[in-house]
């Protein structure tokens, strides 16, 4: 069930509004792609005050305002038939990019496939 400005971790209590509504975005998220609560509650809050320390104040109005702190289940993003799927980088990206991918590939217990520059298979890491 996705936690809702009346029904949230403790740990948001101490969050201001804005920042508090955006890590339910984050952490709803997270949890409807499989991620661990007690992974995706510290994360969803520190990219919350991430998101606000860089957010224009029409970004931070509008999620103020309108901003939905439930994930639609008829979303585009959410995907559930994609959890099978293995993460797929380019390898010239940076390790930082190759780094997330294992960490969302183990996530989900699928692999990350590294490709060439050319497109071509280069690699292909298996969840630890």
């Amino acid at each position: 069930m996705p936690w809702t400005m009346n029904d949230y971790p403790a740990s948001f209590k101490s969050l201001d509004n804005v920042i508090r509504k955006k890590a339910l975005e984050i952490a709803n998220k997270m949890m409807q792609e499989g991620y661990d609560e007690s992974r995706a509650i510290p994360i969803a809050i520190s990219q919350a005050k991430e998101w606000k320390k860089n957010a224009t104040e029409k970004e931070i109005e509008n999620v103020s305002a309108h901003g939905s702190v439930t994930p639609s289940k008829d979303s585009s993003s959410a995907r559930p038939e994609l959890m099978d799927h293995a993460q797929h980088v380019v390898k010239e990206t940076k390790q930082e990019a190759i780094d997330r991918a294992s960490e969302i590939a183990s996530n989900k217990g699928t692999s990350v496939v590294i490709h060439r520059k050319d497109g071509n298979i280069q690699d292909v890491l298996k969840p630890q």
